[in-house]
């Protein structure tokens, strides 16, 4: 089935685990599924281009001009797995469907699977696959200010807060609505804490002219030169910090508060600074989406989004 633009639960998507499990009963229900996903206006060959194909074998197609056979999961992140697609697609409702997530433990023991190592490849190819690299700007829409500030993520540093400790500096972009909510939301690992990086990462996920608020850094007021509306809150005044600095940037603080009380339940801190990019996209993903009271929206559109992500071997994953 193709794709849509507003996907229906119940036809597009099963709405419990009961439709999940009566319309994915093998590999074949799975594999068509996926191909209603790649190729929603029907096949078109890797290699060529062209429309025609036959059916040549189990799951291949061969293109009808140059020949080519591939697969409906050739070059996506179910590349070459020797696992049934029916896993997969289990792996892919337990994780969206669970509010929070799981842990690579949680998955191995859901799923059976026979090492640690397993479950735990498989939810980082996962999270490869839930931040599309064409996703919208933040700020597009009237009304909307974009709030961008750092926090700090990571191990505890007894005695030192802040720049001052051994954490990791993310920046957080989070949109606040005309009526004062949270909208969506962008992260990123920091190369430095409070360093020019900012500005550049605003400029890569703030659409052109909306208006970023800020606190009171000397570097922000670039963003003005930058085409942006810039709107400061000093975090001092008169040499001396706020009474309460985490009111200043609200927003930031509040995503801050959530991502640190998600790592600790759900990944229990075991993230490390190599894959720590992924692990806020998977926050990301489950943030902007947190008002879906369609969890099969979610599996979805990580499915929809799984074949048309890079295959991400072992040897990839853990770095050679």
């Amino acid at each position: 089935m193709p794709p849509s633009a507003h996907p229906v639960g119940g036809i597009d998507y099963p709405r419990t685990y009961q439709e999940f499990r009566s319309w994915f009963p093998d590999d074949q229900a799975c594999r068509e599924y996926l191909a209603g996903l790649r190729w929603p206006n029907g096949f078109e060959c890797p290699n060529c281009g062209s429309g025609g194909c036959w059916q040549v074998g189990r799951g291949l197609r061969m293109c009808v001009q140059c020949a080519v056979k591939t697969s409906v999961t050739a070059g996506t992140i179910f590349h070459r797995s020797h696992t049934p697609l029916s896993t997969w697609f289990a792996a892919v409702w337990f994780v969206t469907s669970s509010k929070n997530g799981v842990s690579a433990q949680g998955l191995q023991d859901a799923l059976g699977f026979g090492s640690y190592e397993t479950a735990w490849a498989w939810l980082h190819k996962l999270r490869r696959a839930m931040v599309r690299p064409d996703r919208e700007l933040l700020g597009a829409d009237p009304g909307i200010i974009v709030e961008l500030d750092q926090s700090f993520l990571g191990g505890r540093s007894t005695g030192k807060q802040g720049a001052s400790s051994d954490k990791t500096p993310i920046t957080i972009a989070v949109e606040r609505t005309p009526r004062g909510r949270l909208g969506r939301v962008r992260l990123e690992v920091a190369d430095r804490p409070g360093g020019l990086d900012m500005i550049e990462f605003a400029t890569q996920v703030v659409a052109p002219g909306a208006t970023i608020h800020t606190d009171g850094a000397r570097m922000f007021p670039r963003l003005t030169a930058l085409g942006y509306t810039h709107l400061a809150t000093p975090a001092t005044k008169g040499g001396h910090q706020v009474e309460n600095p985490d009111a200043v940037m609200a927003g930031p603080h509040m995503v801050s508060s959530l991502l640190k009380r998600w790592t600790a339940g759900t990944l229990h801190y075991r993230l490390s600074y190599q894959h720590m990019p992924y692990y806020l996209d998977e926050f990301t993903f489950r943030f902007n989406r947190r008002n879906s009271r369609a969890r099969g929206m979610l599996f979805y559109r990580l499915l929809q989004q799984a074949v048309d992500t890079d295959p991400h071997p072992l040897k990839d994953l853990i770095g050679g």
